[in-house]
Order: C-alpha cells, then structure tokens, then sequence
C-alpha cells in the first residue's frame, strides 16, 4: 500500500509552517472548504451531455454490475466515469460525483504553460510537476504565464477547448479558481469529457508522455494497469482531515484509448484507505478492458 509520503509530507511541512501561499494551494495541499462528495444512487450516462448528478439510468453490463457488488462492498464513496477518446458518451458508476480537482489541476495547467512557452525550463517544471506531483513547480508554471489573471485565463482555454463544457447547462462548465487553482471544483464528469479529449489538444502529446512516466510511489489506481497515463491529486479536508483522492487519465484498449476518471473518499479518512479504494476499482476495469470501446482522435 502506498504511504502518505512525497507530496502529501511536503505540504504538511507547508502548512505547519504557515508558508502556504494562495498558487501553492493548486497542489494536493489541503484547502479550506473541501466540498462533501454529492450523494447519488449510481449514475450511467449516454448522451452528449453527460451532467446529470443525481441522475440515475441503468446499462446492463456486466460491469455495472460487479461495480455496484463492489461499491456495496466498500467502506467509502467512490466513482468512476468512462468515455472513449474522442467520443460523445460516457458512463458514470458511483456515488461521488464532484469535489476539489487537487493536482489533476496541473495537466490543463502543463499544456498551458508549454503552449506559452516551449524552453528547457518550462519543460522542467512540466516533468516534475506530472511526474513527482512537484508542487514548487507548478507554481513555476502558473508564474510563468503571467499575472493571476492571465494564467486562469490561459488555463481555463485549455479546460474549454477539451470540451468541458456542456451548453445551456447552468453550472455545468469547470470554472478554475484564478487564486488557488488546485482548489478548482471539477465534477468526474467533466474530468473524464477533458481526458477524452487531452490526446487531440495542440501541443498535449508531451504531457500525456510524461503521464505515462508517473512515479512508483504515486503509482496507484490506474498505476496499476499496464501502459496507462494518468496523475493523480489528492488532500485532506482542512477540518476533518479526511482524504479525498482522485486520478484521470488514458487506458489502452484494442480499438484506441479509453479516458477514465477515478476519486474516492474512505470512511477512515485516511490517504493510504482511500488509494486502496482506487485500487479495487482500477482492478475491477482490469477485468474488463478487452469488453470496452476505446478511441482515437479525429483524422
């Protein structure tokens, strides 16, 4: 089981000496006002506009099946969303739905930053941000796109271009938080829509490589699956001190890429509970790759 080290001791070295600044708070440090995950029987969706939370329509497979036996089984929320590369459908299962995006934040920001500026250093700051988690230079990277306003601004591009917005639906667009970025709220339906979407974005080939060089220590989840790209974020609510950890990222099928949005959030609260969560379900979507549809980009 993956210990709570890395990342998650750096910022509680942050926080205990009272250095948090407001861009460092987009890493997996925790932040005032942890949204609780919205409770909702589990949600299947099939349509071009996927944000329903609450929302609840059966799709016999077998795997919504074994996820609903499995989800019965655990002692936490959970939810996993599944959309093929360059699709328009999706599939929802879970109870947890929406919540603060923690260091996923830093794949929309990566791609930001190289499109502003491609030198060695930018490149720098984008492996260790995606690939340790650092959260020293993702702050690098949000500086190096100018004032506050203009980095969301450059930021919130990228969430828009990937398609994560859904028109005519009051709320349904991910707004980033100009101040705290990590603390930007991402629903797992908007998250899977951006991953479904991340490969086909200029100047995103870098970042989803570098998704695929993630580090051993925060190698749960979708870590566990052969060849997959993805990152993670996690952090304590600043109250309670629960964990909420998430992942997205891009699985290998036969026919392309499957997007998959993982999060989870343990009864215990603890970080090492709630990985363990994203284990059993990235086990679970193991057992039925070889069923799924991927996909490709267009042309």
């Amino acid at each position: 089981m993956v210990k709570s080290t890395g990342t998650a001791v750096a910022c509680r070295r942050l926080l205990l000496g009272g250095v948090l600044a407001a861009a460092t708070l987009s890493t997996s440090c925790a932040m005032p006002g942890t949204p609780t995950a919205v409770s909702a029987p589990t949600v299947t969706v099939n349509s071009k506009d996927a944000w329903h939370p609450g929302l609840s329509i059966g799709l016999p497979d077998s795997l919504a099946a074994e996820f609903t036996l499995l989800q019965s089984k655990l002692q936490g929320q959970v939810g996993m969303a599944l959309m093929p590369v360059g699709g328009d459908r999706m599939t929802i299962y879970g109870d947890w739905t929406t919540g603060i995006a923690w260091s996923t934040i830093k794949i929309p920001l990566a791609v930001a930053a190289l499109r502003h500026d491609s030198d060695q250093s930018i490149f720098d700051m984008v492996e260790a941000a995606i690939t340790v988690s650092d959260n020293d230079a993702a702050e690098g990277l949000w500086e190096s796109l100018g004032d506050a306003p203009e980095a969301a601004f450059a930021v919130q591009q990228v969430l828009d271009e990937a398609g994560d917005t859904a028109t005519g639906k009051s709320g349904a667009r991910t707004e980033l938080d100009g101040t705290s970025f990590g603390g930007t709220e991402w629903s797992l339906a908007n998250q899977v829509r951006f991953a479904s979407r991340l490969p086909c974005l200029p100047q995103a080939e870098v970042v989803t490589s570098l998704m695929g060089e993630i580090t051993e220590e925060q190698g749960w989840g979708l870590g566990l699956l052969d060849n997959t790209e993805f990152k993670g974020g996690w952090g304590p609510d600043d109250v309670t001190g629960v964990y909420t950890v998430r992942q997205f990222g891009l699985v290998p099928v036969g026919s392309g890429q499957l997007a998959v949005a993982l999060a989870a959030q343990a009864d215990s609260g603890s970080f090492d509970d709630t990985t363990a969560l994203l284990d059993r379900m990235a086990l679970l979507l193991a057992r039925h790759l070889q069923n799924l549809r991927g996909g490709v980009c267009p042309g």
